[in-house]
């Protein structure tokens, strides 16, 4: 008996060999990656994940390989057109007269963007931007409505709760550390910051409906170099705005301040509120451009998705009096407007902190304006650099009193088989210095382009390399190269006539000099 269970267990292996040679055997057959894709697709799949329109594409294909499924799960399907809807659902053909399809989840938001339709009339009288999803809220079809959120801090989920019937938080959300500590150097997790016209200048519309605003693009940028410098992660970063127009200019002002100094480097993205929608990130800074009107704005799907991209801190950068009182906005920003509409920071605080969230900072710092926050970094840049270039005289003094102590104590045999140091070359010795201070000065990264950091957006530009540059080890080197904001006056001189003259960022001067490209200067 102990010989023969010994045999069956052998022809059990035995046979188990075999079965999975007849499963490869398929591939020995098939030659071609495209014959072996179609079998593992209708044979051995069994979660298969694809768009709507690469469905539409494939469906001939798809129906002659004799596709067969039973479920189907649909996400964002709220920005789904209807009619496109429909075509995951068409797949395979009926068998005797009957689909074998069971079971269809749709999952979306009908409180955030439709699907966008850029005919007007399609939209609008046609009502053609109304996804199957919104059809079936609006006809009572039962649905299940989540009732938590587990991204944002319970501080920030006010600000678009109010639109769901009865939307709670996550237990993590309440107890995880990062959502219990304050964000390093702000004094609140959210603000709404006015930002009055730059040089008499608001919104401005060089092309119809591209319209831009450089006093929050300077903004904007001026509290993420900020935030840069307080030891923020760029990848935790993102910039939304509300318009393309202020997307392009942004990324220009971003370019030029930040685009060539690893200190700084580019966020992870800049892009518009529509694009961004089913994205998140830490922190967003927020620009919402129109100072004369609400614009489409007042929509208030499009307010609940720029509400609630953010994760721990959020700060909206506007004209207060236009968008508080607007009726469709007043729930959103009646919270905002709690607390302050100047910028409260807090430069002596480094990230992380051990702050705890409502903890106000001992001593904040406001800012009134642009102009003061654009002047703040400037110095607070400078100041960065020297405690470094002092902490790093530090430490090689300290190295070379090791190295001698050590030499100090060595037998005279030891000594006899010590190499003379070679001399290294002044000028590599002097850029392997500056190599190293830039490295370790706070989380720099591997940068890229700026369309490499942007993964929603499919615009047309070229990318462009940014190069690394190396902080000079000489303060004043610091000071004559990097000049961030060239329309803020930073010493007190004796004004000349030349001085005197506007130097903001769409003077005609420098945009020959190329400070901002040529086809997005209309806005003067």
């Amino acid at each position: 008996l102990e010989d023969l269970d010994q045999a069956e267990g052998c022809y059990r292996h035995i046979q188990k060999i075999f079965d999975q040679l007849e499963e490869f055997r398929a591939f020995e057959l098939m030659r071609s990656g495209l014959d072996r894709a179609n079998y593992l697709l209708v044979k051995e799949a069994k979660i298969i994940a694809m768009t709507c329109t690469h469905a539409a594409s494939t469906r001939r294909n798809l129906v002659k390989l004799g596709f067969r499924y039973d479920n189907i799960l649909m996400e964002e399907a709220a920005q789904i057109l209807e009619i496109e809807t429909f075509i995951p659902l068409l797949l395979q053909e009926p068998e005797d007269g009957h689909n074998r399809l069971k079971r269809v989840i749709l999952i979306g938001d009908h409180h955030q963007l439709p699907p966008v339709i850029k005919n007007m009339a399609f939209q609008k009288y046609s009502n053609m931007e109304q996804s199957l999803f919104t059809r079936f809220i609006r006809l009572g079809v039962p649905a299940i409505e989540l009732d938590k959120q587990g991204r944002s801090r319970a501080s920030l989920a006010n600000l678009y709760n109010w639109r769901y019937k009865k939307l709670g938080n996550l237990p993590h959300v309440l107890t995880s550390p990062e959502y219990l500590t304050s964000n390093p150097g702000f004094s609140f997790d959210f603000q709404l910051i006015n930002v009055e016209d730059f040089n008499g200048v608001g919104e401005s519309e060089p092309n119809p409906y591209f319209y831009q605003n450089l006093g929050e693009a300077e903004y904007v940028v001026a509290v993420y170099m900020y935030m840069r410098l307080l030891g923020y992660k760029s990848e935790e970063i993102t910039i939304l705005t509300t318009y393309n127009g202020q997307k392009h200019l942004i990324r220009d002002v971003v370019k030029q301040r930040c685009g060539d100094n690893p200190v700084f480097g580019f966020p992870k993205t800049i892009t518009t509120v529509d694009r961004y929608q089913g994205s998140q990130n830490n922190y967003i800074l927020l620009s919402l451009v129109r100072t004369k009107t609400v614009g489409h704005l007042r929509d208030v799907r499009r307010l609940i998705v720029a509400m609630s991209r953010a994760r721990l801190g959020l700060y909206v950068f506007a004209r207060v009096g236009i968008f508080a009182n607007c009726y469709e906005l007043t729930p959103a920003f009646k919270q905002l407007l709690k607390n302050p509409t100047e910028l409260h920071i807090y430069p002596e605080e480094r990230c992380p902190t051990n702050r705890k969230t409502g903890e106000l900072p001992p001593a904040a710092k406001v800012i009134k304006d642009m102009p003061e926050m654009s002047k703040f970094v400037y110095d607070f840049y400078y100041k960065v650099i020297e405690m470094l270039m002092k902490e790093r005289k530090e430490t090689e003094k300290q190295r070379e009193a090791e190295e001698t102590a050590a030499h100090r104590f060595q037998t005279p045999k030891e000594a006899k088989t010590i190499e003379a140091p070679i001399e290294e070359d002044p000028e590599k010795k002097k850029k392997n210095l500056e190599e190293t201070l830039a490295q370790s000065f706070l989380a720099i990264d591997d940068f890229g382009t700026a369309e490499d950091r942007d993964d929603n957006d499919d615009s047309d530009d070229e990318d462009v390399v940014h190069p690394i540059r190396i902080i000079p080890s000489n303060l004043q080197d610091v000071r004559d190269e990097f000049q961030p904001f060239p329309h803020v006056k930073y010493e007190e001189e004796e004004e000349t006539e030349e001085e005197t003259k506007p130097t903001a960022l769409v003077a005609k001067d420098e945009a020959e000099e190329g400070m901002i490209p040529e086809k997005r200067k209309k806005y003067r």
